[in-house]
């Protein structure tokens, strides 16, 4: 098996990141082949060799930037992503509407887990088997897509935090009084917008924890009851538990909502 390891540290790059990569190059020789489709660029008359080879330096630096990120790296990460021309605005907004996706795509399978749910817990005759490992299906992939959502929260609150810093740095060094007092105006306002939408982001992340475990408590409790009278014995917590997802799901739609003012908030200050 290929080792891909970080330049800066040598650390090695899990598999996923090498997963992240390839899709990274197939995007990028996607845009080369738009270009070239409408004209941007011309293909080159030796079997498009010059777009092969800047597609492989671009893949070197993609490459570059998610073992950097995924090794822990991080300033060297931020010194790779600039050679895509991305700074740590760049890359917050980026994972802020990422953010707004992977609540999007948690609303709609934590939902499509609850209908499993009452189907089975309605059971009106057919497989048993065949419905409880539906349910099981769905409820591993809300699991997976409540991970996914953590794993966003703390990355945005890492590349905040180092832009913030990196921002205040900046103002320190600046001599135009009038313009040194907008930049920490502009400053506060920024991290006022973050600490709201992470806060908003912490809250439906803390009302989706229950539900997932409340989900895995009735999946495992069928696997190991598997029948008609155990499962007539969820039909109460059955109703409970769409309650509980209901207020996530205005929960999610909240977030999502203020996703949307701390991006704007940002393109409006660069």
């Amino acid at each position: 098996m290929n080792v891909v390891a970080c330049i800066a540290c040598g650390q090695v790059l899990q598999p996923s990141g090498v997963e992240k990569v390839s899709r990274v190059i197939h995007q990028l020789e996607g845009k080369r082949r738009e270009r070239v489709r409408v004209g941007t660029i011309a293909p080159s008359s030796e079997g498009n060799v010059t777009g092969v080879v800047t597609l492989r330096r671009c893949a070197v630096a993609a490459l570059m930037a998610v073992g950097l990120i995924a090794t822990g790296c991080t300033n060297s990460y931020y010194k790779a992503m600039k050679t895509f021309g991305k700074e740590k605005r760049d890359i917050l907004v980026s994972r802020v509407k990422d953010s707004k996706k992977d609540q999007q795509q948690a609303k709609e399978q934590i939902k499509t887990t609850m209908e499993s749910f009452q189907e089975l817990t309605g059971f009106q005759g057919g497989s048993l088997e065949k419905n409880y490992k539906k349910l099981n299906g769905e409820y591993e992939k809300a699991a997976d897509s409540a991970q996914k959502l953590h794993n966003r929260i703390d990355s945005i609150d890492e590349v905040s935090s180092d832009l913030f810093k990196e921002w205040q740095k900046e103002i320190d060094g600046m001599e135009n009084k009038k313009l040194k007092q907008q930049s920490v105006g502009m400053l506060r306002q920024a991290r006022l917008n973050e600490a709201g939408y992470v806060k908003t982001m912490r809250q439906t992340e803390a009302r989706m924890t229950p539900v997932i475990t409340a989900f895995h408590d009735q999946v495992t409790f069928l696997k190991h009851n598997l029948n008609a009278r155990a499962i007539g014995s969820l039909k109460g917590t059955s109703a409970k538990m769409s309650t509980d997802v209901d207020v996530l799901m205005i929960s999610i739609d909240s977030s999502m909502a203020q996703a949307d003012t701390l991006i704007n908030s940002l393109n409006a200050e660069q």
